[in-house]
């Protein structure tokens, strides 16, 4: 124990020595900037409500769509490329751009149109809910000053363009984390997937590891994108969802 005081107070000694000795208002990507924030927000264990939503997949397993890896990994891969994985993504480019400009007409608009998108009610309450908490739950724990004066202007938010408001906020680069954005979506409907008994475990891994590729091109693509092209061809999912509302037994919101 006599050993223990001194070892703790060389750490601390040691520790403060590098934070001294890095160059002050670096955030250009490095790991505390970009990689630890995003590993904590987009986390199943973030506290957005997300393990209680599956964007419609309930049902298509309920109609038979859904019923060995090879269906679940296309259609997946199909809201991400053609739908709201994709999306999702321009709006949080969008988001991110005009919050780091503190173009708040911009970052308004955006908003309102990823509100709007939605063609399920349920759908809707789905980005609306987990932005608003995802929001909160930032504010709490990772406050900013850009992210404090433009949060409270939300009576409700989107979550692609409250995740893109906060990463601006912290200066995280913005192409590595729409790739992690586009990849959460991913894991968050193979994690409803496991529990519905769609799939199991290894092979929602094996899935996973199929689609990090194609969200890193889709984080890549559309750095360049604007609102204009947004847009979808996930008939077949969209009406999952609408189905969803009026489903019998469920154990999911979406």
């Amino acid at each position: 124990m006599a050993g223990l005081v001194p070892a703790i107070r060389d750490f601390r000694r040691d520790t403060q020595k590098v934070v001294e000795a890095r160059p002050k208002g670096r955030h250009d990507g490095g790991m505390e900037a970009a990689l630890l924030p995003l590993l904590a927000w987009l986390s199943p264990a973030f506290p957005t409500g997300a393990f209680a939503y599956s964007h419609g997949l309930e049902w298509a397993f309920e109609a038979g769509d859904l019923r060995d890896e090879s269906a679940l990994r296309k259609w997946i891969g199909t809201l991400l490329t053609n739908g709201a994985g994709r999306n999702d993504a321009i709006f949080f480019v969008a988001a991110h751009r005009a919050a780091a400009a503190e173009d708040w007409g911009a970052l308004a608009a955006t908003n309102e149109l990823a509100l709007a998108l939605p063609p399920a009610a349920e759908l809707r309450l789905e980005t609306a809910q987990q932005g608003r908490s995802f929001l909160e739950a930032v504010l709490a724990a990772w406050p900013a000053p850009l992210l404090s004066r433009l949060a409270p202007a939300f009576a409700e938010i989107a979550y692609p363009v409250a995740v893109g408001l906060a990463a601006a906020a912290h200066r995280i680069p913005c192409e590595p984390a729409t790739a992690a954005l586009v990849f959460a979506f991913a894991q968050n409907l193979v994690s409803a997937a496991v529990r519905l008994g769609i799939v199991g475990q290894t092979a929602g891994s094996r899935i996973l590891a199929g689609l990090a590729p194609v969200a890193a091109a889709i984080g890549a693509a559309v750095q360049t994108a604007t609102l204009d092209d947004l847009g979808g061809a996930t008939l077949r999912a969209d009406l999952a969802a609408l189905r969803h509302e009026t489903q019998y037994s469920r154990l999911f919101r979406s």
